[in-house]
């Protein structure tokens, strides 16, 4: 069983359990991650799906390029579409210029227009073989307290050590260097015989079906609750299919969504799937105080998800994606504690009351369902 080596506790709202830290405020994880980037002997790793020139960006590009400076392996590799904007050019000619290696994720190309359909939503930061971090923090203002003030984003974040981080590594470098898919054996059929924490990517069909076929199977299996987050959940998904089995065999299954869909249609295609989930038992939480933007699955108090993969088609099987799937009680348990006080920042959908919504709600439900394979 693979053995990982516990994390120091650094901040009062980032929290060590076990062999893991879990972040939901991203002033800390931003100070965790430029801590160990200033630290780093040998190599920095970083991708992201948005990396904005404001505060936070600079922060980084700093750090970065001080350690591509003295000469380390530094390589940033951002989404093509959403990091690609006119403000971002000069922090990555100063990268660059450092001796930082750069590359955007599918760049549009006239020849191959149906690529640009793919993104690169993983959020991964290696450093050395020490430490790594993924999740679904971007680089933004947007996730920082001290910037953004009550209005920030609700996001989740965990690093880990030991082993998993050369599995962190080497799967940055495969899509760093456009290798293909994950072998098959890198991704178990069944997460039932999954007995240590494994880092699921998703870059190829095959391995785009596991990643919905390993939440699906996990839900399914469930014996006494399941607590999911998601900004985005989408109708007709094998996780969607797996909910509504097992609430309706007594599981206590929760759906906590946004109470505003960020773009609006993100909410409509959410809202397409309410319908099925209520009738079948699941009970919808929606969110208020701010943006929702983590994803996480708590099962049982036993296992934990953490990454950056919506419930959604886009996520489940086109985008490249990262997942922490971790047999892990201390860090279940402590999610479980994480989604009471997100409940209590929530308002239950009442199913009497849902049922009396007017017409344009069901008009938007409508759209949101023909189009959720595009959002």
């Amino acid at each position: 069983m693979l053995s990982l080596n516990p994390l120091p506790h650094r901040a009062s709202s980032c929290l060590e359990v076990g062999s893991f830290e879990l972040f939901v405020e991203g002033d800390d994880l931003y100070e965790s991650m430029l801590a160990d980037i200033a630290a780093a002997k040998q190599r920095v790793w970083l991708e992201s799906f948005i990396f904005a020139a404001d505060e936070v960006g600079r922060r980084f590009v700093s750090a970065l390029v001080e350690r591509g400076r003295v000469g380390l392996d530094v390589r940033v590799h951002l989404d093509a579409f959403g990091a690609d904007f006119p403000s971002f050019r000069m922090l990555r000619q100063d990268l660059e210029t450092a001796g930082v290696a750069f590359q955007w994720f599918h760049p549009f190309r006239w020849l191959h227009p149906v690529q640009y359909r793919q993104r690169n939503h993983r959020k991964l930061l290696v450093i050395d073989d020490r430490r790594a971090f993924l999740g679904g923090f971007n680089i933004r203002r947007l996730n920082s307290r001290i910037l953004s003030g009550e209005t920030r984003q609700r996001d989740t974040h965990a690093g880990v050590t030991g082993g998993l981080v050369a599995v962190a590594a080497t799967l940055f470098d495969r899509l760093w260097r456009d290798e293909g898919a994950t072998p098959a054996t890198a991704i178990p059929d069944d997460p039932v015989v999954v007995t240590e924490p494994l880092l699921v990517a998703s870059d190829s069909t095959a391995c785009q079906w596991r990643l919905a076929c390993l939440h699906a199977a996990l839900v399914r299996n469930a014996r006494y609750h399941v607590h999911v987050t998601s900004p985005f959940f989408g109708p007709g998904t094998l996780v969607e299919e797996a909910m509504r089995s097992s609430a309706s065999r007594g599981v206590d299954v929760r759906l906590l969504v946004p109470r505003v869909g960020d773009p609006p249609v993100a909410g409509w295609v959410t809202r397409a799937a309410y319908d099925p989930l209520l009738e079948s038992g699941v009970r919808i939480f929606e969110y208020q105080p701010r943006k929702l933007h983590g994803k996480s699955m708590a099962i049982d108090a036993e296992w934990a998800i953490v990454g950056s993969a919506n419930l959604d088609y886009m996520s489940l099987f086109v985008n490249q994606e990262l997942i922490l799937l971790a047999p892990d009680r201390p860090l279940a348990r402590r999610m479980d504690l994480q989604y009471e006080r997100d409940l209590a920042d929530a308002e239950e959908v009442a199913p009497e009351i849902w049922r009396r919504r007017g017409w344009r709600a069901r008009a938007s439900e409508a759209i949101g369902y023909a189009v959720r394979r595009l959002v």
